[in-house]
């Protein structure tokens, strides 16, 4: 791996531990109470006294930021982990079915991936209606798909090792071979995978918060704030561009981590 590559990592990875710190530890970060009301201080710009300024009812917008990190990067990571143990459990499954019940299982799979992620996302909550909850439940089931695709194909590959057929030859029941010997590297496929996307998951659930469809005011959640601010972008921009800020640098951080995983698992150091 190259120098500059070296430091673009690192700096990724300085980046997902503040953003983690954010999120496990808001109040020692941002002591401020984030829904605390002050109309005489509404609209301030970035201060010493206000990091990042004031929204319009005075709230300190860089308390918000910090403490909406648990429930942006939370509900994101959430959706990422179930997906991908829903996806190992139906894709390697499928791997081993029949041939008409894998058949089936891929074909609704190609369906779901013809469309945006964030589009199944948007479907799925307007049909169980707005909330955290089923944001996330959205976000889950839009990503499943992927999950389910290279978990099928890992499966088999795996499978077909020279390790597993030893195990096989030896003695090994096929059941304790398929657990002990393929689903950990399929584990460790996937989990790559899931790096990358947190990211895709933390912006989903900001793209579906923006439209109201998450969290509600004073609820503190950067696609929510930065739906609050985009009405006075103008006279007031640190509403919305922080929490902008936030939510890019997140998902660009995993991302760059997530590529630098997958480039080590494949064997690449360029």
């Amino acid at each position: 791996m190259s120098v500059s590559r070296r430091i673009v990592l690192g700096l990724a990875l300085l980046v997902l531990a503040v953003i983690a710190a954010m999120a496990l530890f808001p109040h020692v970060i941002a002591p401020a109470d984030p829904l605390r009301v002050d109309v005489r201080a509404a609209l301030e710009p970035p201060s010493a006294a206000h990091l990042f300024g004031t929204d319009q009812s005075g709230r300190d917008v860089f308390s918000r930021v910090v403490h909406g990190a648990g429930r942006s990067v939370g509900i994101g990571v959430l959706a990422t982990a179930l997906a991908l143990v829903l996806g190992l459990i139906i894709g390697s499954l499928s791997a081993v079915a029949p041939r008409p019940v894998d058949a089936v299982a891929m074909r609704i799979t190609d369906v779901l991936m013809a469309f945006p992620e964030f589009l199944v996302a948007l479907v799925v909550v307007a049909i169980l209606g707005p909330g955290p909850a089923n944001v996330a439940v959205a976000v889950t089931i839009a990503a499943i798909p992927v999950y389910v695709r290279l978990a099928r194909v890992q499966t088999r590959t795996f499978a077909l090792a020279e390790h597993v057929e030893a195990a096989k030859i030896l003695g090994v029941p096929p059941l304790q071979a398929f657990t002990r010997h393929v689903i950990p590297g399929v584990i460790g496929s996937l989990s790559v995978l899931a790096t990358i996307g947190i990211g895709t998951s933390i912006l989903a659930v900001a793209g579906l918060s923006f439209l109201g469809l998450g969290p509600v005011e004073p609820v503190p959640e950067w696609g929510l704030m930065l739906s609050g601010g985009r009405n006075v972008l103008g006279s007031a921009w640190w509403i919305s561009v922080f929490p902008g800020l936030a939510i890019t640098l997140t998902v660009i951080s995993a991302t760059v981590v997530g590529r630098a995983l997958r480039a080590r698992a494949e064997g690449r150091t360029s």
